[in-house]
């Protein structure tokens, strides 16, 4: 079984942030029944009614206690090592200015006592983090354009500004790549799998697929290799030629790993030296590569709308399972 998209409680919310994404960026971008929950901030949320499944279990989990904490962390090399990358039910790797990569992770199911270094968003994510229940998302700050498009997003935004006390700055690397965050300063707890409202479906691998020692993807000015390790059983990370480690020494290992081919295309933003920020295209369809079990598999891919999980299929329509573990989703240009 799936896990299915939410039915939004902010239509009118989300609505006004369609209109205004349309109309700064110029681009073509059933109700809950039973008794509210409370999320933690003094609000209430709709309880989910379908169970879910657990991509570390696999089997069916109770109804989700609150929101994902969704953290955007900062990928270039003085950003590295990062810290509870690996405690990450899903990581996204997104492109941004200058050829660069970033991160955005997704944490449901446990909480690291820390994460980072957390970084600024971009608008990209705001689409791509509508598959969520009103989510919380951790950045560092954004372009002053892109701001009110954040405080209209059915989100809810935790910058230093927000909550100032919920992070701190590390003492072992300059800034601004030493902003750090206690996600337990923002959520009470850990919502559980039922949180991972991604369309994502886990289980028994498919037929077929290709054998795949490794596999890179590249950037204009970043590369991740995805090596595929049959003692641990998962994909080691590496990334611009170095391994990808956590502070505490931990080598990053998915389970599984998806290419998904998207458009990229230019934005209406640009960075502090004149580059454009890249758009991401997550609603749409197309084709995508899931990396499980030491082989590759040729998929299909398809988001209807924002409020939509991603759909990954075969050629006839059958959902292709993920391994049980971390996802790591690289968006990779059609």
């Amino acid at each position: 079984m799936g896990q299915r998209a939410p039915r939004r409680r902010g239509a009118t919310r989300a609505a006004l942030l369609a209109a205004t994404m349309t109309a700064s960026l110029a681009v073509g971008c059933t109700a809950h029944h039973g008794r509210p929950v409370d999320d933690g901030r003094g609000q209430t949320r709709p309880p989910t009614q379908s169970p879910a499944q657990s991509p570390s279990a696999g089997g069916t989990v109770a109804p989700a206690a609150g929101p994902v904490l969704a953290v955007k962390i900062d990928n270039v090399r003085a950003a590295r090592p990062q810290t509870g990358l690996d405690s990450a039910d899903i990581v996204y790797a997104e492109q941004v200015e200058g050829g660069l990569s970033r991160l955005m992770a997704v944490f449901a199911t446990k909480f690291p006592k820390s994460v980072g270094p957390v970084r600024s968003a971009r608008v990209s994510d705001l689409e791509l983090l509508r598959q969520f229940d009103d989510p919380t998302l951790a950045f560092s700050g954004a372009q002053h354009k892109l701001l009110p498009l954040i405080a209209k997003a059915p989100l809810r935004a935790a910058s230093p500004d927000e909550v100032s006390g919920a992070y701190y700055r590390g003492v072992d690397r300059s800034a601004p790549h030493n902003l750090f965050l206690h996600p337990d300063k923002l959520l009470p707890s850990a919502p559980g799998a039922a949180a991972l409202t991604t369309g994502f479906h886990y289980g028994a691998a498919p037929a077929g697929g290709k054998a795949t020692a490794s596999r890179s993807v590249r950037y204009p000015a970043a590369r991740f290799t995805f090596t595929w390790s049959g003692s641990k059983h998962r994909w080691l990370v590496t990334e611009d030629g170095t391994p990808t480690v956590t502070t505490d020494g931990k080598r990053v290992a998915p389970a599984t790993v998806v290419v998904q081919y998207v458009k990229i295309r230019k934005s209406a933003y640009h960075d502090v030296l004149g580059n454009n920020t890249p758009y991401t295209e997550t609603v749409g369809s197309g084709k995508a590569d899931v990396l499980r079990d030491g082989r590759t598999f040729s998929v299909d891919w398809k988001r209807q709308k924002a409020t939509d999980g991603t759909e990954f299929t075969a050629s006839d329509g059958t959902p292709v399972n993920f391994a049980k573990g971390q996802v790591w989703v690289v968006f990779a240009k059609a």
